[in-house]
């Protein structure tokens, strides 16, 4: 997808996949993050409400066959692969083929929102749950933003390195910025949450760490396998 008329007169612009993504309010800034970028996915839109609104869901509802809804799971279309596959060795689970065994899958629920709240990991060659936290009264974003950094501060202590996939393009915004920009309302019903929130903001600034966070693709590969199955 190339610089059009139409992209020329939009005000915001969606890079889902680029040397950083995000919602930018020029053509040159979103130029910047897609040039020589390979695989890069972005598009233009009239208002920052659409912007948003498409940043948070899967590129491929506007991108391709735009006026399509996305594929239903076990559904399949012609650019995505089998789940589960039946060539695949290296997981018990269904994994598509373009998703890594040897990963983490993160995800949070809550009952409400604000409400009960809990995040789990999944290792995806095994299935095993390697960490479950909750419940506590929060949101569901700040559950994915905390499951991230539990993955990344875990590993760091088991001296590991590998991709962590997490279904919430917010949270994973939230750990490239190192603050996570929730609006709940600091009470003494949350203090304790908050305090969690402190502290991974605290590691986030003083560790680096060079592991992939990975957007998982719900539209086309299914619910994260670290999904907890309320929906």
């Amino acid at each position: 997808m190339g610089p059009s008329q139409s992209m020329a007169k939009s005000k915001f612009y969606v890079v889902w996949h680029g040397v950083t993504p995000g919602i930018y309010t020029s053509w040159a800034e979103c130029k910047a993050q897609v040039n020589g970028c390979e695989g890069a996915i972005y598009k233009g839109f009239s208002t920052r409400q659409e912007a948003e609104e498409a940043y948070d869901s899967s590129p491929y509802i506007y991108i391709g066959k735009a006026t399509t809804s996305p594929p239903k799971r076990g559904e399949t279309k012609t650019d995505t692969v089998s789940n589960p596959p039946t060539d695949r060795t290296d997981t018990v689970l269904p994994l598509p083929l373009d998703v890594q065994a040897e990963a983490v899958a993160v995800d949070a629920a809550c009952s409400g929102n604000p409400g009960p709240m809990e995040y789990r990991g999944i290792y995806l060659r095994t299935g095993q749950v390697i960490f479950h936290f909750g419940p506590m009264h929060g949101t569901n974003n700040i559950g994915e933003f905390l499951a991230i950094v539990h993955a990344l501060a875990l590993m760091k202590q088991k001296g590991v390195n590998m991709p962590i996939y997490s279904d919430s393009r917010n949270a994973i915004s939230w750990v490239r910025q190192k603050k996570c920009k929730t609006k709940l309302e600091r009470t003494p019903r949350t203090e304790e949450l908050y305090q969690l929130i402190e502290r991974a903001e605290k590691w986030l600034k003083e560790n680096k760490y060079t592991t992939p966070i990975l957007k998982w693709e719900t539209s086309r590969w299914g619910e994260v396998p670290a999904d907890f199955g309320r929906k």
